[in-house]
């Protein structure tokens, strides 16, 4: 049996956080709990609520009075900490993406590797899956998420297959899918161009780049003076929006002033240029490839 899932990154991303013994953080992606242990490792008291919105994570909870979990997506950050009379925290850490967990099952549709339901809901009680948006959507829609999401340079004629095959019968599972959008495939490109396309679907699933964006502008509000933020991304839009926030304090990147014409920005880059993990790493878990680490301060 695979592990549920491997943390990338862990000791950098871990010390990132400049953990006080007594502090209370959060981890917003807690997956397999790697990344919440470690933590759980290194305070002294202290308090740490850990968000997923995947049931599946729920066998991994770990058995600790400081670990709040909370089965919901992080967009909620903000409702949850003042739910549990926490206005304030001192460090939030976030892996984003998808879990190793969610690419090996089958039956959860992430990975094209496997045939089954075209799905790719990170939360299964949503009504979204990614057969809905294939069958359902409009030619412009489609057409948007692709070359938005999935960067797709051929998305016309993806669209045009995706489409004229629909209304012949609804196309509902991944080998119904891949098959249809087979004339689009080239051998030597093959698993990058599936790996858009499926990225383009799930982003589009699971709203990723609007709740990015609703969590990373809860960030000022919520973390402490000094406190850290820390979040692993591993495709440019999420990491665009990542670097922006942290040079800017705004997912557009733009730069605040007050009324005296001096700017506003409520956090510091920690690091220069992202961490990136090593070859050992990344021969030991392909997925930590594209990963980048950066960390921001509170000001």
């Amino acid at each position: 049996m695979s592990e549920y899932h491997v943390p990338v990154l862990l000791d950098a991303s871990v010390d990132g956080l400049a953990l006080k013994p007594g502090g209370v953080y959060v981890d917003v992606t807690f997956g397999g709990g790697g990344h919440s242990r470690r933590i759980l490792e290194k305070l002294k008291g202290g308090k740490l609520l850990a968000f997923d919105q995947d049931v599946d994570a729920r066998q991994n909870l770990i058995d600790d009075d400081r670990l709040i979990f909370v089965q919901h997506n992080f967009r909620f950050l903000k409702n949850f900490l003042r739910y549990y009379g926490l206005e304030k925290v001192d460090g939030i850490l976030a892996d984003l993406g998808v879990s190793s967990h969610e690419f090996d099952e089958a039956e959860r549709g992430f990975s094209f590797r496997f045939d089954g339901k075209l799905d790719m809901r990170m939360n299964q009680t949503a009504e979204k899956d990614a057969a809905s948006i294939v069958n359902e959507y409009e030619e412009s829609e489609l057409m948007r998420i692709f070359r938005t999401y999935g960067e797709v340079k051929n998305a016309r004629r993806l669209v045009s297959l995706i489409t004229n095959a629909r209304s012949q019968e609804p196309v509902n599972t991944i080998g119904q899918f891949l098959k249809v959008i087979e004339p689009c495939v080239l051998p030597k490109t093959e698993k990058k161009y599936l790996a858009q396309v499926f990225q383009a679907l799930r982003i589009e699933v699971n709203r990723e780049m609007d709740v990015l964006k609703d969590f990373l502008e809860a960030i000022p509000e919520v973390l402490n003076p000094g406190g850290r933020f820390v979040a692993i991304t591993y495709h440019s839009l999420e990491d665009r929006m990542v670097k922006n926030f942290v040079r800017s304090g705004k997912v557009e990147g733009t730069i605040e002033k007050d009324l005296y014409g001096n700017y506003e920005v409520p956090v510091k880059a920690v690091n220069r240029k992202p961490i990136v993990p090593g070859e050992d790493e990344i021969n030991d878990n392909p997925r930590a490839r594209s990963a980048k680490l950066r960390i921001a301060e509170r000001i």
